[in-house]
């Protein structure tokens, strides 16, 4: 088989942050497959096939890319952010898995790209300078109630938390079930930080603290990070600077 399949990461939105080796798959592909605005990124030329679809049809376009692969095409799955991170990886794998045996000797790569909640990260400082972990805040593939449990247990462990997709409006409930988790079980001082569409010309940045928080401060173009409760705010004008210590007082 002369073809092969990339899942690439195009980063948080400005081309800039597209990484060279992503840049360089996207110059040798055939096809370019993945969410619509995600393609729309991928600059037209000749001999580039762009195929564009929904935002529920992971496993469809999955199947595609690996079909095409395995007829010669060299094959670009795209994401943005890190393609590992709530993205296409785990689907292509998922389909790789349930699909014909011949797909698992094809040449798959994933080539990594900066996550939105990274990128967000330093434009204040160091919020995860610490322990952390990131939540997907859609209950499209999981339940409610596992959610719940996850970020109850997050809480508890005291890591900072990054949240990804977290209002939309077909699910706009959601985060206002979790801010009032949230304030269930922190002190309304705690660090929370609302960054939309970063490094992009639409870019929106605050920093508030929880009992400031509000439900419509989010939107699935945003990702929201929660503060331990060692995060700290160096005032300065303009957009202060945020940081979590790294060592933790015995």
């Amino acid at each position: 088989m002369s073809g092969g399949l990339v899942i690439a990461g195009l980063g948080p939105g400005d081309d800039a942050l597209v990484t060279p080796e992503v840049s360089a798959a996207l110059e040798r592909a055939t096809d370019v497959i993945g969410y619509i605005p995600y393609v729309a990124r991928v600059a037209d030329r000749p001999g580039l096939v762009k195929h564009a679809s929904d935002n529920r049809v992971e496993i469809d376009r999955a199947q595609l890319a690996l079909s095409l692969a395995a007829e010669g095409a060299r094959v670009v799955v795209v994401s943005s952010g890190d393609p590992g991170v709530f993205a296409m990886a785990s689907a292509v794998f998922e389909a790789v898995e349930a699909g014909p045996v011949a797909w698992r000797a094809l040449d798959i790569r994933v080539l990594p790209g900066i996550t939105a909640m990274l990128a967000a990260a330093a434009r204040v400082g160091a919020p995860l300078g610490h322990d952390f972990c990131a939540i997907n805040l859609s209950d499209n593939l999981k339940p409610w109630a596992v959610i719940d449990r996850r970020l109850r247990l997050a809480l508890e462990a005291d890591f900072a938390i990054a949240l990804y997709n977290p209002r939309s409006a077909a699910r706009p409930e959601g985060f206002a079930r979790t801010l009032e988790l949230l304030r269930e079980a922190c002190k309304p001082e705690r660090v929370m930080i609302f960054a939309r569409a970063v490094s992009t010309p639409e870019e929106d940045l605050r920093v508030v603290a929880l009992g400031e928080a509000a439900p419509g401060m989010a939107d699935m173009r945003t990702v929201v990070l929660i503060g331990s409760s060692a995060t700290r705010i160096i005032a300065r004008d303009g957009t202060p600077l945020v940081y979590t210590p790294r060592s933790v007082p015995v």
